[in-house]
């Protein structure tokens, strides 16, 4: 109650016009062995030593925040390589090795809890992305006919991908140039989330993914949308994280937790959200007079 009390004393909502899609996303249990093997045959991969980032405000004024990824080649600077060429030409140290249809899962929710054969755990946290745009596989087989609309979860790609094996899951897996890279940390204390873009904790059903082109880390915001197993939620969360299919001021992720529960829940969540910015009433104040 006192933290309810303290957003109604200090801030506005501000409703932004039309509904955006709320999906939601988790952090995975994900088996892995130390050494590849028939089953565990894909890597985890560490950044490469050539992959460059850098802030285009640097050159070119009010371009301030937007990143560019790619590589150094000859006296050029070009974009880096994509899924295909990365695992060909073994690029990235390997920190572990999975299950493929696993490791590219974890790569599309951009962390995870790693286990290993002993029982011992550590995280797969996010380091970088090579730049390229994402693309949804669930959306590659909807266009092909091999899925419905309605019949595309997580599970379903899953099921489609184990019943036809690895010459299949190579091939649609490329259709997503989008790689992910990973840094390898201490679980620690299990009862807490994976760090966010913002460098925060995520916390379940509380962090949200936005597009930071469109909203600021650490604003708040309510949400009024349907979540799987609860139509009637709506509720406050924070702007505490990015990702590459969340593009646009009306698109979000929820957070929801780690493990099999919440990945069965996020690969079920697909809703039309209405939101409310809670902006400082100072700054409320002065949008309403200009607006």
């Amino acid at each position: 109650m006192a933290a309810r009390n303290f957003f109604e004393r200090a801030f506005t909502p501000l409703a932004l016009s039309g509904t955006g899609q709320l999906t939601a996303y988790y952090e995975p249990l994900v088996e892995v062995r130390s050494r590849p093997d028939e089953e565990f045959s894909m890597a985890i991969r560490a950044r490469p030593g050539d992959l460059l980032t850098g802030d285009l405000g640097q050159f070119i004024a009010g371009l301030e925040g937007q990143r560019i990824v790619g590589r150094a080649s000859a006296e050029t600077f070009e974009p880096y390589r994509p899924r295909e060429e990365i695992e060909r030409y073994d690029l990235g140290v390997p920190l572990a090795w999975g299950r493929p249809v696993d490791i590219f899962f974890l790569q599309v929710q951009g962390s995870g809890r790693l286990v290993y054969p002993d029982g011992s755990q550590a995280r797969a946290a996010f380091a970088a992305h090579n730049g390229l745009p994402y693309v949804s596989i669930g959306r590659v087989l909807i266009n092909r006919g091999a899925l419905s609309p309605h019949n595309a979860s997580k599970d379903d790609i899953e099921a489609w991908l184990n019943a036809r094996g690895p010459q299949a899951w190579t091939e649609l897996f490329n259709e997503n140039p989008r790689y992910v890279f990973f840094q390898l940390q201490p679980l620690g204390d299990s009862s807490v989330g994976p760090a966010g873009a913002q460098g925060a904790p995520l916390t379940p059903m509380a962090s949200l993914a936005v597009d930071p082109a469109y909203h600021a880390w650490g604003v708040p915001i309510f949400l009024d949308a349907a979540v799987y197993g609860d139509p009637d939620w709506s509720g406050l969360v924070v702007a505490q994280d990015a990702g590459g299919a969340i593009q646009g001021p009306l698109r979000g992720d929820l957070f929801v937790g780690w493990g099999d529960e919440a990945g069965f829940r996020a690969g079920r969540q697909n809703a039309q959200a209405r939101w409310f910015v809670l902006l400082p009433n100072a700054l409320a104040a002065r949008i309403a007079r200009t607006s």
